[in-house]
């Protein structure tokens, strides 16, 4: 399952500044003020847009959405925060207007929050373009679309970072330097997942004002992400959204730094969900009553790693359930839950029972929280999207690799194509593709070991 070019591109490029991901040419010195670009300007852009505003060291240049209300939305945001009004783009309905702001606006970075199938084409052509990537979670759709973006960011040269703000959790980062000090001994199994009840998310009324629930409308009918995330439902069968959970993971064992996924399988349930919630809120009669979901409503992919640590993920978003990324972090000395918030370590804690985690993540907390907590506040997800778009505006201020790099997004994301065709295949267990190209054995881990970002 190896990129047949793949080694002889990265032989050529290895040791360059290029390889290393740093900025191309004209653009080496270091910056005080970016002039940033966003493509996408729905629910999801919009919360990223509120921290991109607040900066007094980012200047939002330009938007594109072919949805006018959101884009205005958008727009007004920038005013509103005393910022001048951004050019826009888009407005006509043409899906490829991004283009023409990559070509045009002079950008030293560009973020992307646009549907899933958009994410790989658009970051190859802001690469192309010399225009750094901030990308939304889910680098792309297939396997191929995976080599495709990393071979332009090889081959450009451009920073690319996923967006994936979980590693940037204040208790998962407490858990790294857990990690990290040794505390929990050597590793040996990891579990994370996305378990989320997304019905609401799925379907809707169709009504601008109401992008979650009050009805059972999808696609064209209805708004928001019901119309183009519900279509990945009926039509795959995987764990469509890994990177919540398998980041803070790969983090905690040093995946491609050291370490890396050999071997990926996958299982999925039935797939009832979905449909009973469509006859319960719309009637038998509804036309979507009529739809075959093929997303199994609980699917469960394992990973083996080079190291010999195991890792589970669960993909849960179609029955009721409270929202959980079900995180467990075990070694040789002791292990920490996420669902029943406890911490245990041998030879400290008593005998057989857990410590209340909090206690262990007061101890622990990690620079970042303790530097930024307060300017966090009230930022998206309990103040994780403040440091997802804090480490990527420095990163590009600095000149420096990206903390999330390329191979973190593409080695994660790539779980999703994997973990479908392990499925179709009557859950067979298949070798992960090595996209370092050997690299993981040499390249050091550089995620969070401070407090600038």
């Amino acid at each position: 399952m190896k990129r047949r070019n793949f080694l002889s591109l990265g032989s050529a490029l290895a040791g360059s500044a290029l390889y290393a991901g740093a900025l191309p040419g004209a653009q080496a010195a270091g910056r005080e003020r970016l002039r940033i670009g966003m493509i996408g300007t729905g629910m999801r852009g919009q919360v990223l847009l509120r921290e991109l505003v607040r900066r007094a060291d980012v200047e939002v240049a330009a938007l594109c959405d072919i949805e006018p209300i959101m884009l205005g939305r958008a727009v007004q945001m920038v005013m509103a925060a005393g910022k001048p009004a951004p050019a826009t783009f888009g407005e006509n309905g043409d899906g490829y207007a991004y283009r023409r702001m990559l070509d045009a606006g002079k950008l030293d970075g560009v973020i992307i929050a646009t549907p899933w199938e958009w994410h790989a084409q658009m970051a190859i052509d802001a690469m192309q373009a010399k225009v750094p990537v901030g990308c939304e979670v889910v680098a792309g759709v297939s396997l191929q679309d995976h080599w495709n973006v990393l071979d332009a960011q090889l081959k450009t040269g451009t920073p690319y970072m996923l967006l994936e703000n979980v590693c940037y959790r204040r208790d998962v980062l407490a858990v790294l330097r857990m990690v990290r000090s040794g505390l929990f001994g050597d590793l040996v199994h990891l579990q994370g997942g996305y378990q989320h009840d997304l019905r609401a998310v799925k379907f809707n009324s169709g009504d601008p004002s109401k992008p979650y629930g009050g009805g059972v409308e999808f696609g064209q009918k209805g708004w928001s992400e019901a119309r183009w995330r519900t279509e990945h439902s009926v039509r795959r069968n995987g764990e469509l959204y890994p990177s919540h959970g398998i980041g803070p993971c790969a983090m905690y064992t040093n995946i491609n730094r050291g370490n890396r996924f050999t071997r990926i399988n996958a299982f999925a349930s039935k797939a009832a969900g979905l449909h009973d919630y469509v006859v319960r809120n719309g009637g038998e009669d509804h036309p979507n009553a009529r739809t075959r979901f093929q997303l199994g409503d609980i699917v469960t992919t394992t990973l083996s790693c080079d190291n010999g640590e195991t890792i589970i993920l669960q993909h849960d978003t179609s029955l009721p359930r409270p929202y959980s990324l079900g995180f467990r972090v075990q070694g040789t000395r002791g292990l920490w839950m996420d669902l029943n918030r406890g911490v245990h370590v041998e030879g400290v804690s008593k005998p057989h029972e857990w410590d209340d985690a909090q206690a262990w993540f007061a101890k622990y907390d990690h620079p970042l929280w303790r530097k930024y907590g307060e300017q966090a506040a009230g930022a998206g997800h309990g103040g994780m999207d403040f440091f997802v778009i804090h480490a990527f505006v420095e990163a590009l201020k600095e000149n420096a690799p990206m903390p999330i790099d390329i191979y973190d997004a593409v080695t994660w994301s790539a779980i999703t194509p994997l973990s479908e065709q392990s499925i179709a295949l009557g859950f067979q267990t298949l070798d992960f593709p090595d996209f370092t190209g050997g690299k993981w054995r040499t390249r050091k881990p550089i995620f969070a070991f401070d407090d600038r970002y």
